[in-house]
């Protein structure tokens, strides 16, 4: 037990370094545009676009573009399988506290085997269960709005960044 409780200390080592002020203010307009985006198409397009993961997705495409769960097959294809998910076990399983908990648990390992992981997306199954919508939640909002977030990180990260942005698709 000792040994268990002595790992909770945790490994003492050094904060990640403090990020620039230019990059902080990047992430944030990046973000803000992204939303914004999506957001305004909720309003021309009388679609419901917004789902409250992408503003997580945002803080990894923008703050941190490089990062594998930053790639655009990671954001898209993330989101569309565990919203998939997430409706598959709401429809077949009905809306109990282990059915949601299969869901998330599902989407984790089929996000792992298909490296899309995109951690942002993990919450879909959650999102999927508390509002139990149709499935067209596939398309509106999570394809859509995900493919509106990738559009806006690609335009903006590859015109205010000296590195290109994806690293992969």
């Amino acid at each position: 037990m000792y040994a268990f409780l002595n790992k909770l200390r945790g490994d003492r080592a050094d904060l990640p370094p403090k990020p620039s002020g230019r990059n902080v203010l990047l992430a944030w307009l990046g973000g803000f545009l992204a939303i914004a985006a999506v957001a305004a198409l909720t309003d021309v397009m009388s679609a419901v676009l917004v789902l409250g993961s992408f503003g997580a997705s945002c803080v990894l495409v923008f703050g941190y573009p490089d990062v594998p769960f930053s790639q655009p097959r990671n954001v898209i294809a993330g989101h569309l399988f565990s919203s998939a998910i997430g409706l598959a076990f709401l429809h077949v399983f009905g809306p109990s506290w282990w059915a949601v908990a299969l869901a998330v648990g599902t989407a984790i390992a089929v996000m792992m085997v298909t490296r899309t992981v995109h951690p942002p997306a993990g919450s879909n199954p959650v999102i999927v269960f508390l509002s139990q919508p149709g499935w067209s939640f596939l398309l509106f909002p999570t394809l859509i709005g995900a493919l509106v977030i990738v559009g806006v990180a690609l335009a903006y990260n590859n015109a205010t960044r000296s590195a290109r942005y994806p690293k992969y698709w």
